[in-house]
């Protein structure tokens, strides 16, 4: 079946095909309709969950956590503040090992209070131990959110699906919703290896001594360096059910590029256009999306810009004090491979600033005119 939906109700879709059990949520501007919608699911019985109200972000990942904890399929959605609200407790969701799925709509942070996009709510989460998948379209979200629910419950450890604010969230397109049964074929029913339950008592969170809290650290980040091969995995056999594949990076024309810009969310299908524009003009760019940002797929990466003579990343956010955080990620997952590549930082399009094909070429005949970076960060668009 083909809808035209929102990319909010894409969310929505994902986590009623991948039958939830308990959403736990409260409504912030741009995530509110992801919400809405699931209340009239579960209210008109489309979706067999149990919807909880609660009065903050807090409080809607507190109760995700105790339902994963009982043993539920669970899933949540925020945005910007009501993210960093949650903060305490996705350290909770991680370090107890509960697979809750989680939309996040990028929103930047106040103040200046915001509605728009960029990324720097779910990037100051990066090293909170949540696997963080980032889209590009509607029908990348929808498929997302069930690949998450599989990878998270396979390993169990929680999982974020990120979208733009208002490029993705608010803009209608054609969607396809896959069959129930083909869903349920990929993604079986949830089954913890341990529960909260009376009949087979178990302590969890308690007080952890220095003798098993290094240990426990030790196994997260262990099972979080699966997470590579099994997006490969279940992405593939995605792609044999339904015809599309997720992987954790998009190669678009790279095989052969000079110049490669590193790309996420709704900016990395703004650089296809852009590459096209500049190989019709002669010049050999390609463009490397980045879907799966933690675990950071350093392998993958790797493998596409060692082909290149130059690399341009482009960030839509910015670690104050350091620069654009994409970058700092593809300059550690190069070092001691290619010293002699330039690395190009780009910081564009923060508070929902436009990105277009236009920003791509301007940052591409920068990145062009220069031997080497001379700079950290190179500001795109700023009113000077």
């Amino acid at each position: 079946m083909k809808k035209v939906i929102m990319g909010n109700h894409a969310l929505s879709w994902g986590a009623q095909l991948g039958r939830a059990q308990v959403i736990a949520a409260y409504p912030i501007t741009p995530q509110t309709q992801v919400v809405e919608l699931l209340s009239e699911m579960c209210a008109s019985g489309a979706l067999d969950a149990k919807f909880i109200k609660v009065e903050s972000e807090h409080s809607a990942m507190a109760a995700c956590i105790a339902a994963s904890l009982a043993g539920a399929r669970t899933f949540t959605a925020t945005s910007a503040q009501g993210l960093t609200l949650m903060h305490e407790l996705l350290h909770w969701a991680s370090g107890g090992r509960m697979p809750v799925v989680m939309g996040n709509i990028n929103r930047a942070m106040a103040p200046g209070w915001s509605i728009w996009a960029d990324q720097n709510d779910s990037l100051s989460q990066r090293d909170t131990g949540w696997i963080q998948f980032y889209c590009s379209s509607n029908q990348e979200v929808l498929d997302m959110v069930i690949q998450a629910f599989k990878v998270s419950e396979a390993l169990l450890i929680p999982s974020m699906v990120v979208l733009d604010a208002f490029a993705i969230s608010h803009t209608y397109e054609v969607v396809d919703i896959p069959d129930q049964d083909k869903v349920d074929s990929y993604l079986p029913p949830f089954n913890p290896p341990v529960r909260l339950t009376p009949s087979d008592p178990h302590a969890f969170g308690g007080l952890t001594s220095p003798e098993h809290y290094f240990e426990l650290r030790y196994k997260l980040q262990k099972d979080m360096e699966k997470v590579p091969a099994l997006v490969e995995e279940t992405g593939r056999e995605y792609e044999k059910l339904f015809g599309r594949y997720l992987g954790q990076v998009e190669n678009y024309r790279c095989d052969d590029a000079d110049l490669i810009f590193v790309s996420s969310g709704t900016a990395g299908y703004t650089a296809r256009v852009a590459v096209d524009e500049l190989r019709e003009a002669g010049i050999k760019a390609g463009n490397l999306r980045i879907k799966l940002f933690r675990p950071f797929p350093f392998e993958k990466v790797r493998q596409i810009l060692i082909k290149a003579k130059k690399v341009a990343v482009v960030d839509r956010n910015i670690s104050y004090g350091h620069g654009g955080i994409f970058y700092q990620e593809v300059k550690s997952a190069l070092y001691g491979y290619d010293h002699n590549l330039p690395v190009f930082g780009f910081i564009t399009g923060l508070g929902g600033r436009d990105v277009t094909p236009g920003t791509f070429k301007e940052i591409a005949q920068h990145a062009l005119a220069k031997e080497k970076a001379e700079e950290d960060i190179i500001w795109v668009g700023v009113k000077r």
